[in-house]
């Protein structure tokens, strides 16, 4: 995999939410949603933020201790999950900069034991996710209510 490619989140396709440092995404093209454990978490804000493949394993490697090349072995196949999975995709944003101070300020905190991201997977709501009105969604990726008609009184 190219490690100057840079991803984004596919929505509106996918929405997701941070709770407790676990992400957790709903496809609703196939009404399977996912959690993302604490690592996940970390490399899934870092692709949100317009990093590169390589900005985002050096995010991890800064953060984490452990074998880099196992390190950077396991964030590849995340990230392949990830795009397997189509949660997220290739862009072109450039937001090197922006990268390049987070990692800066996240080298000043202590490093931690690196535990390998995980992509669980979870089917049993597909058939409830897929059934609408769940599909109206405005450009923020949530449901939103109808509005009410006018009633017009003559």
């Amino acid at each position: 995999m190219d490690i100057s490619v840079r991803f984004r989140i596919n929505t509106p396709r996918v929405i997701y939410e941070t709770i407790d440092k676990e992400v957790i995404a709903i496809d609703f093209d196939s009404g399977i949603y996912y959690s993302l454990n604490k690592t996940g978490s970390k490399i899934w804000s870092t692709i949100e933020s317009g990093a590169t493949l390589s900005q985002v394993i050096d995010e991890i490697l800064h953060r984490y201790s452990g074998d880099h090349s196992a390190i950077e072995e396991s964030i590849a196949r995340f990230i392949a999950q990830l795009s397997e999975e189509q949660l997220i995709v290739p862009s072109s944003k450039d937001a090197e900069e922006i990268i390049e101070q987070q990692v800066r300020n996240e080298i000043k905190n202590k490093q931690q034991p690196f535990n390998a991201p995980t992509l669980s997977k979870y089917s049993d709501m597909q058939e409830l996710l897929l059934l609408d009105p769940i599909h109206e969604v405005d450009e923020t990726g949530w449901p939103t209510a109808r509005p009410e008609p006018l009633n017009e009184s003559k």
